[in-house]
């Protein structure tokens, strides 16, 4: 008896791992989660099943261009001018998406730097992200998730040591039946207006 009882208490374990685990692949958090592996391990198929590139890239030029002021202080010495930035649009578009495509491969920002073509305006989109989350940054956890209909926002949390705060990255993702896709990075542009004033503010502490 005290066998049987075992085995059912295994086998009840066991379907409740596997229910969870399938609850858990089906969720935008998953998917996020695969996106980042698929990164750390260079596999450029796999994070292009996670992330739509082409859109997140479009997307954040477009973020990226009605920031003129922010660029100032993030991009010294490169072009900052909105209208120039938004004529190019497609040009800095496809050089954002060799950015990350390059920088997926390699897992270097200086080759990914480096495949880029050569651009009319000075702007790095992975540039710009490091000052967002840099290196020395660190995953905090998921500040919150809302699933509407065949769409989710998730918002990730990172430590920001340069400025002793923390940022959240809030990423929309599109229902892809078994797994999720991101699409866009939607508070771009608010990120950057909050991380210039943070740097000028430790700019004229120097002073």
């Amino acid at each position: 008896m005290k066998k049987i009882i075992l085995a059912v208490v295994v086998l009840a374990l066991l379907l409740g791992g596997y229910l969870y685990y399938r609850h858990m692949s089906g969720t935008p958090e998953y998917s996020l989660m695969q996106a980042a592996k698929a990164a750390h391990d260079h596999d450029a198929a796999a994070f292009g099943r996670y992330v739509d590139v082409e859109s997140v890239t479009g997307s954040l030029v477009d973020q990226v261009a009605t920031q003129g002021a922010a660029l100032g202080v993030l991009n010294p010495g490169g072009l900052a001018m909105k209208g120039a930035l938004r004529l190019l649009k497609p040009q800095l578009t496809q050089a954002a998406r060799r950015e990350v495509e390059r920088y997926i491969e390699t897992g270097s920002l200086e080759a990914a730097a480096a495949a880029a073509p050569k651009r009319a305006v000075n702007v790095s989109i992975l540039g710009l992200a490091g000052k967002v989350v840099s290196p020395d940054s660190q995953f905090k956890g998921i500040k919150y998730s809302r699933e509407e209909g065949e769409q989710a926002l998730v918002g990730l949390e990172f430590t920001q040591p340069r400025y002793d705060t923390t940022v959240v990255v809030e990423v929309k993702m599109r229902n892809q039946g078994e797994y999720w896709q991101a699409t866009e990075i939607t508070n771009t542009g608010e990120i950057l207006k909050h991380v210039a004033r943070l740097e000028k503010n430790q700019l004229l502490k120097r002073k």
